[in-house]
């Protein structure tokens, strides 16, 4: 049998690169899915900026010629923390987001915003007619889809932003992506779909 492909993008503005590299890790280890896997902010606010320096270090550690960095200006840089985390997992990471692009919604199958800002920003963005279906990455969160509908108090939550904190904070955020991807590729292999309503 074929495999199912799917093609997602994560969105935020930061953590994205976080969940893209999770979700790809965690799609390797279901070979009937194939997934395109992209991320996004919805934000460019580095767009033109000089590089982070904790990016140019990243790109001295891993021998990258400075000129290819002029081909990504336009991208969010991610967070060292967020690639040193992933590292440290074993998960490479690829540690650059572009901006959302309106061809997104038409083209991919569905779009995970991190937190609750980011998915309003994309449903106002969203073009009618569009096919991309938009989730919070949390909806995923399995606990949440095995409780029966009737015992659902809590509402799916938000990748915590780790950005203003120490490395604990992007453990949590590692760990959240984790349980969100597992949550998300279940669904996938059940058939995808719309988006379970909680």
């Amino acid at each position: 049998m074929a495999p199912q492909s799917y093609s997602v993008l994560t969105v935020c503005l930061g953590r994205s690169p976080m969940a893209e590299a999770v979700l790809l890790a965690e799609a390797k280890k279901r070979p009937n899915l194939d997934l395109k896997i992209d991320s996004a902010g919805t934000g460019a606010y580095h767009t033109g900026e000089k590089a982070d320096p904790r990016w140019v270090r990243v790109e001295r550690a891993a021998h990258i010629n400075a000129s290819w960095r002029q081909l990504v200006l336009h991208r969010v840089i991610a967070d060292s923390r967020t690639i040193s985390t992933c590292k440290q997992h074993g998960i490479p990471c690829p540690s650059i987001a572009r901006k959302v692009r309106d061809s997104d919604f038409t083209d991919l199958d569905y779009i995970l915003a991190m937190d609750q800002s980011n998915l309003q920003a994309l449903q106002a963005r969203k073009p009618r007619g569009s096919k991309a279906r938009l989730a919070l990455f949390g909806t995923f969160d399995p606990d949440l889809l095995l409780a029966s509908p009737g015992s659902r108090k809590v509402r799916p939550a938000p990748i915590e932003d780790p950005y203003y904190g120490g490395r604990d904070g992007f453990e949590t955020a590692y760990t959240q992506c984790v349980k969100y991807a597992k949550g998300f590729l279940d669904f996938l292999e059940q058939g995808g779909g719309d988006v379970p309503n909680l």
